[in-house]
């Protein structure tokens, strides 16, 4: 009896230290840019803006001094009947990269930025309008971040940039089951899926390309180690109640018709 209850405080104590080194082991892994020095500037030479991709909803207005004269340029949908203002039709890029805009026909704008897109429908316009303000906003532009964080879900971004960490934070950061030094970024190019790993732990991703993110991309955290074991216990503590239920069950039934 003695030696029974010996081995078992025994195997308790080896699992106690094992637990232990494990998180002290760990706790290396949940530190961000853990090799920037004190007071250490870094230089952002990462010249990333964002591009126009098949199937974006892009929104444009076109203003000048002389509202009739843009007009035309504009599209709403409804009527100002009811008090109800008339809501501004959004661009559809199709599959050539094109939009179909008011007038001027038809505009490729898949691979320029908002900037880009700007000048060239003000070459565009040259011939009808004197100035035009054009204001560019991309409808569509969503992040999705999947699994070891706080909150995951698909987030709706309200300006043209957004770097992966204001992206983790929108999620609620990870959490600490999981790896900050190996996220994966799904990237969609006209179909064809590219995947990107990141290194949050090192100050270098900073400069990696999937840094700053495009819209519909997908950013997955994995579990570490600790994140697939208690995975796994919980797979098998699910198990064995299931187990154990089933037993307790057939136990009743037999001693029931006993």
């Amino acid at each position: 009896m003695y030696t029974s209850m010996f081995q078992k405080l025994k195997v308790a104590y080896y699992v106690a230290i094992v637990c232990l080194v494990a998180s002290c082991s760990s706790s290396q892994g949940v530190v961000y840019f853990q090799d920037a020095d004190q007071f250490e500037t870094l230089v952002d030479d990462n010249n990333f803006t964002t591009k126009f991709k098949v199937d974006d909803l892009v929104s444009i207005h076109i203003s000048t001094l002389d509202p009739e004269a843009s007009a035309p340029f504009n599209l709403f949908r409804g009527s100002e009947e009811g008090g109800i203002r008339p809501e501004q039709v959004n661009y559809l890029v199709d599959k050539n990269g094109e939009i179909d805009f008011p007038v001027i026909g038809k505009v490729k704008i898949e691979g320029l930025s908002p900037s880009e897109t700007r000048e060239l429908l003000r070459e565009r316009l040259a011939d009808y309008l004197k100035d035009p303000i054009i204001n560019i906003r991309i409808r569509n532009f969503t992040v999705t971040v999947l699994g070891a964080v706080n909150r995951p879900g698909t987030y709706p971004i309200n300006g043209e940039q957004i770097t992966i960490m204001e992206a983790l934070g929108y999620a609620g950061d990870i959490n600490i089951k999981g790896r900050r030094d190996n996220i994966m970024v799904i990237r969609d190019f006209d179909g064809t899926k590219v995947y990107n790993r990141i290194n949050l732990n090192q100050k270098e991703s900073l400069k990696s390309p999937v840094y700053y993110l495009t819209q519909n991309d997908v950013v997955y955290v994995e579990p570490n180690k600790s994140g697939k074991t208690q995975s796994n216990l919980d797979q098998r503590a699910s198990i064995a109640v299931s187990i154990a239920s089933i037993i307790i069950t057939s136990t009743v039934i037999l001693l029931t018709r006993n």
